[in-house]
């Protein structure tokens, strides 16, 4: 059963919405559309914990997987708006035990971008190691780059975070976290949190992992990668994380609780949603204004690449966001983030999205628990649609349907 308001404009969202929990699979999900600031859309519905049966209600929040690294590059647009933080600094400015081992001439710009060549790290991480900031960090700041920065991307799937994360904390005096949440959460009403409240952990629904890779799943270039080849960088991105991407692991309280800015975010899609509404609409968050200059560098293209260095398929990156994105004909696996082109946001593995599109002044995010066996969008992209087709656009004007 769905629940919530949909306004009649937009009576096909909530249709795809339900043909993903007849047709698709979906277990629990929330979609949010917001017009102009304010919510056209806010649909949940579902089983929040197949375990115990418990509904995904109004307020069930899930972990949104990189859908985070939304909230992170908007902390530091926020600092850099203020003039704290310069994007094209070297990092080492404020960060100077990151200068080690070649990296004196790396960016914050580099950074945002995935050009940093830091995707990973080469010697084992211990047991719980995302869970602990001094010890990633430290390891950031010791390691190598993998490639010549700035000479291309390649997605930083988990450090992102931790490096991003750590500029704000050099420059703020808080972790990106309390950053996060003073600065963005609260003055928006937002019920996202980098670092669960233990009073909020009654209310966050349950992970349910996607099926093994199989003949008849897709299975990611990165995973593909990893599998084969156990010293190349894709193995080094999904296997060495201190076992984060073990069933179950990353839907702990432990887990929760830590601070893990590229990956750990928890909230629903009103609060997603709600996150990227100003960026359609004034720019004003709490204390602080982005001006369109601002949302305009934030929605900007600086690095697209047909052969990511990381996941090796086609991405477009925007500084700490990305783009609308299809996999070239006869890449596989395909990759399919359909947004129009003045839209940007970020995705989550398993299917979570959050984004902007100033053009429409909207503001869309799908929050769900039963991961997808691929980063692509099986679920969310059917609402997406739905969206742009409630808003009169064709598809020559936006892209192929599938």
């Amino acid at each position: 059963m769905i629940n919530g308001r949909c306004d009649e404009r937009f009576a096909l969202v909530r249709s795809e919405l339900e043909r993903n929990f007849s047709e698709r699979g979906e277990v629990g999900a929330s979609v949010c559309v917001t017009i102009d600031g304010e919510p056209v859309v806010d649909l949940w519905g579902g089983v929040a914990d197949p375990a115990t049966g418990r509904a995904w209600d109004r307020d069930t929040i899930a972990v949104v997987m990189s859908c985070t690294k939304g909230a992170t590059a908007l902390s530091a647009h926020l600092l850099a708006a203020a003039g704290e933080l310069d994007f094209d600094a070297p990092v080492a400015r404020y960060w100077p035990e990151f200068a080690a081992n070649g990296k004196a001439d790396i960016t914050v710009y580099h950074l945002l971008s995935h050009q940093a060549g830091l995707p990973a790290v080469r010697d084992p991480l211990p047991p719980g190691a995302l869970l602990d900031w001094d010890l990633m960090v430290g390891r950031l700041a010791a390691e190598e780059p993998f490639w010549a920065p700035g000479t291309q991307a390649g997605y930083h799937a988990f450090t992102f975070g931790f490096l991003v994360g750590e500029v704000i904390r050099r420059v703020s005096g808080s972790s990106l976290g309390a950053f996060f949440g003073k600065e963005v959460a609260e003055p928006l009403g937002l019920d996202f949190h980098i670092g669960l409240p233990a009073a909020a952990e009654d209310r966050t629904a349950r992970l349910v992992p996607p099926p093994l890779p199989g003949p008849d799943t897709p299975l990611d270039r990165i995973y593909l990668l990893a599998l084969t080849d156990p010293t190349s960088i894709q193995a080094l991105t999904v296997f060495n994380t201190g076992g984060y991407m073990e069933p179950g692991a990353a839907d702990t309280p432990a887990a929760h609780a830590a601070e893990i800015p590229a990956a750990g975010g928890i909230t629903n899609a009103r609060s997603l949603a709600g996150m990227y509404a100003p960026l359609a609409t004034t720019g004003e968050i709490g204390s602080h204004r982005l001006d369109r200059g601002a949302i305009a560098r934030m929605g900007a293209c600086v690095s697209a690449s047909s052969v990511d260095a990381v996941i090796e398929a086609r991405t477009r990156w925007t500084l700490g966001f990305h783009k609308s994105v299809v996999s070239p004909p006869g890449v596989v696996p395909p990759y399919r983030c359909v947004l129009a082109e003045t839209a940007f946001g970020h995705a989550g593995m398993g299917g979570s999205i959050g984004f902007a599109d100033p053009a429409e002044r909207m503001s869309f995010a799908f929050v769900m628990n039963k991961l997808n066996s691929s980063v692509a969008l099986t679920n969310a992209q059917p609402v997406i649609d739905a969206v742009y087709r409630s808003l009169g656009y064709t598809s020559d004007r936006y892209g192929s349907w599938a």
